[in-house]
C-alpha cells in the first residue's frame, strides 16, 4: 500500500472542506472496496477523508410511508433494523445477504452505491424501490444515480449523505451468490407499489450494472404470481460472459431469481 493521509471529518462540510484540498482524496466509508484496492496497489489517493462519524449520515429513520438511511450506516444495521423489516422486508433481507458478517459489519450503505460494481446487491433495490440519493449538493432518483459499471452520476467533488427509500406493499430480492466472493452472478428485486404497479430490478448480470426487466413488470402488474414471469428473460447480447457463467446462463438465472423474489414477496 502506498502511502497516504489519513482524516476524520466530524461533519459534511468539514469532509468537503478536506477534499477539496487533498491532491487525490478519497471519501472512506467501510473501505470494503478502496483499502482492498489500495493494498493491490491499484488505487493510491494522498488523502483518505472518512466519514463514518459523522452524525447526519448515520442511522435509520421513518420517511412518510418509508424509510431514509444515512449513508455511513452499516449492512448489518440495515438488516437488523426492526423499521427497514416492518417496511421494506425485502431490504432488510438484501442487507442481511450482502458478504459475510465482517464485510456487514463495516460495509456501508453510500459506499456500496458510490462504487456501484456491477454485482453488488443496493442498486437493484434502489432503482426497484424508486429510491432518492440526497448528496450535498442535491437530489438524485436511483435510475439517475447510476450511470454504467462503476459510474455513478456524483461529481468529484459531491458527497452521498443519505438514500429515502419509498415503502413497498411487497418486495424481495433474490440472488445466486457467486460461491467464493458472495458478489452476485444475477440478483432480482421485486416491489410492488401501493398503486399495484411492479419494478424489477437486476444486478450481477448487465454489461452497464442494474437494469430493469419491463416485460417482467408488466406481466407482475397483471398477475403477481411467479409463474407470471416464468418465460421472460433479458437479451443475452447486453449481459455478462465470464468464467464464472455465460451470458446466456445469467439469462436464466434472471428468469429464476425473479420467480424465487416474487414467491417471497
Amino acid at each position: 500500500m502506498y502511502e497516504t493521509n489519513y482524516h476524520r471529518a466530524g461533519s459534511i462540510a468539514e469532509a468537503a472542506e478536506l477534499m477539496a484540498k487533498a491532491e487525490d482524496g478519497k471519501l472512506l466509508g467501510g473501505g470494503q472496496t478502496l483499502l482492498p484496492t489500495m493494498k493491490q496497489r491499484l488505487a493510491a489517493p494522498s488523502d483518505l477523508v472518512d466519514v463514518t462519524k459523522i452524525g447526519e449520515m448515520n442511522g435509520i429513520c421513518e420517511d412518510g410511508d418509508g424509510v431514509a438511511i444515512g449513508a455511513a450506516t452499516t449492512h448489518a444495521e440495515v438488516a437488523a433494523s426492526d423499521l427497514v423489516k416492518q417496511k421494506i422486508p425485502g431490504l432488510a433481507s438484501l442487507a442481511g445477504g450482502i458478504g459475510d458478517p465482517a464485510v456487514r459489519h463495516m460495509g456501508t450503505l453510500g459506499g456500496s452505491i458510490a462504487n456501484n460494481d456491477p454485482a453488488a446487491d443496493y442498486p437493484a433495490a434502489l432503482v426497484a424501490l424508486g429510491a432518492i440519493v440526497k448528496t450535498n449538493k442535491r437530489d438524485l432518483a436511483a435510475e439517475e444515480f447510476f450511470s454504467g459499471m462503476f459510474e455513478t452520476a456524483l461529481d468529484e467533488d459531491e458527497i452521498v449523505m443519505s438514500v429515502r427509500f419509498p415503502g413497498a406493499s411487497a418486495s424481495a430480492y433474490s440472488k445466486y451468490p457467486n460461491p467464493a466472493s458472495r458478489y452476485a452472478m444475477a440478483g432480482v428485486f421485486v416491489a410492488k407499489a401501493g398503486d399495484g404497479s411492479v419494478k424489477v430490478a437486476v444486478t450481477g448480470a448487465g454489461q452497464d450494472g442494474v437494469f430493469r426487466m419491463p416485460e417482467m413488470e408488466a406481466a407482475l402488474a397483471s398477475n403477481f404470481a411467479p409463474d407470471a414471469v416464468a418465460g421472460i428473460a433479458p437479451d443475452a447480447d447486453g449481459l455478462l460472459s465470464d468464467i464464472h457463467g455465460s451470458a446466456a446462463y445469467r439469462a436464466n438465472l434472471v428468469t429464476v431469481m425473479a420467480k424465487r423474489a416474487v414467491a417471497a414477496a
